[in-house]
């Protein structure tokens, strides 16, 4: 897939017309925090990588689901929003990308199974 970029001052205020980028991060980032805080056994911030590095202002935040970790990192003004475990350091990265969004598919399978379980 072909990448473009746009030379513009605000990267954040391109829109497709009904939402901006702006507004499409902080969706992601709101979605995320429900989730992470509805699997707050498997959830985690911290303000530090693996290896003690971080972004300035940054933290990450993670889920570990069957099929391995997902993650993103969120601005230091957004920490509370995610109530969750606090790690020291985050675990090592597995090596997921973008298109592994889809193991949070499996957290509702989990569900499902303990359902049953519990039934």
């Amino acid at each position: 897939m072909d990448k473009f970029e746009f030379n513009v001052e605000e990267k954040g205020q391109i829109s497709d017309g009904y939402h901006t980028f702006d507004e499409l991060y902080y969706h992601r980032m709101i979605l995320f925090a429900v989730i992470c805080n509805s699997h707050k056994d498997s959830a985690w911030k911290s303000w530090k990588h693996d290896d003690g590095t971080m972004y300035d202002d940054y933290f990450i935040v993670g889920i570990e689901t069957v099929k391995g970790h997902y993650t993103y990192h969120y601005h230091k003004d957004h920490w509370d929003l995610f109530e969750v475990k606090e790690l020291e350091a985050a675990p090592k990265w597995d090596g997921h990308k973008p298109e592994d969004v889809t193991r949070l598919l499996t957290l509702n399978k989990e569900i499902k199974q303990h359902t049953k379980e519990e039934l």
